[in-house]
């Protein structure tokens, strides 16, 4: 196990969570909700691409969309080979919110890429809908 890049993840996940969270208008932490305003977030941060650092935001913003992940489900991090980070799932697939979140910064929700849709499948994977216990902000 990569204890370094498990560390790096929580730490950026943290600092997600203790920046973006005074921006916010919700109860901000690993919980739907939150999930939802980051997707804005990218959205309105992808239209200034000269204020953008694709890769800081991609292991920021991926850290947190896992952390999200893995608090709803209780999923957990793992390496896979020629993929990177992912979060495990509990039905056995794999997740990987930094694809996602790299896909909504190129792309766009309009596009077809969302985080929050992305988060809200794994949920249902998982057997969680909207208001259960794990949605409740860290």
């Amino acid at each position: 196990m990569d204890e370094r890049g498990l560390r790096q993840i929580q730490e950026n996940a943290d600092f997600a969570v203790a920046r973006l969270g005074p921006l916010s208008d919700v109860e901000f932490g690993l919980n739907a909700a939150s999930v939802e305003w980051v997707m804005g977030f990218i959205e309105r941060r992808r239209t200034r691409p000269d204020a953008q650092d694709l890769d800081v935001l991609v292991a920021v913003l991926g850290s947190f969309l896992g952390a999200c992940i893995v608090a709803a489900t209780g999923g957990n991090w793992h390496r896979v080979d020629g993929h990177g980070w992912g979060v495990r799932l509990p039905c056995g697939s794999t997740a990987f919110p930094f694809a996602k979140v790299h896909k909504q910064l190129l792309f766009g929700t309009v596009g077809g890429d969302s985080i929050a849709g992305f988060y809200l499948v794994r949920r249902q994977r998982s057997g969680l809908q909207a208001g259960d216990e794990a949605d409740r902000p860290a």
